[in-house]
């Protein structure tokens, strides 16, 4: 009899709930409260255009299937702000920022979703 691998705590976890998770985590790193030496559109930009690749990565590393949503549902936040600053301040450099997020998460979702898989081919 072979040993079972241990499964971690992400993989019983539905992946939809972790993108969800990632939205909403997301929408948070906007409101948090910073001192005021702090521009908090450059740092919170910062931390936004790292999480959402590392979540999409982490999460299609674990569920190799959710690559077909997990990027979508993460960047729902990034995709309203797409929306609606492209009708009100058609602010060229801020469109170009927010895409270029959505990019780095898709390529994020797609390096996680290879990960995962040779993973499972090396564990079975």
């Amino acid at each position: 009899m072979g040993k079972k691998a241990k499964k971690s705590g992400l993989a019983e976890i539905p992946a939809w709930a972790l993108s969800l998770m990632t939205f909403i985590v997301s929408i948070g790193i906007f409101e948090l409260p910073l001192p005021e030496s702090i521009d908090t559109n450059i740092f919170g930009l910062i931390i936004y255009v790292i999480f959402l690749p590392a979540a999409c990565f982490i999460i299609c590393k674990t569920h190799p299937k959710s690559i077909w949503y997990t990027p979508f549902i993460s960047n729902a936040f990034i995709i309203f702000l797409l929306i609606s600053v492209s009708y009100s301040n058609p602010d060229l450099t801020f469109l170009i920022l927010l895409s270029g997020c959505i990019v780095l998460s898709v390529i994020g979702a797609f390096a996680g979703a290879r990960k995962g898989k040779s993973l499972i081919k090396k564990n079975n």
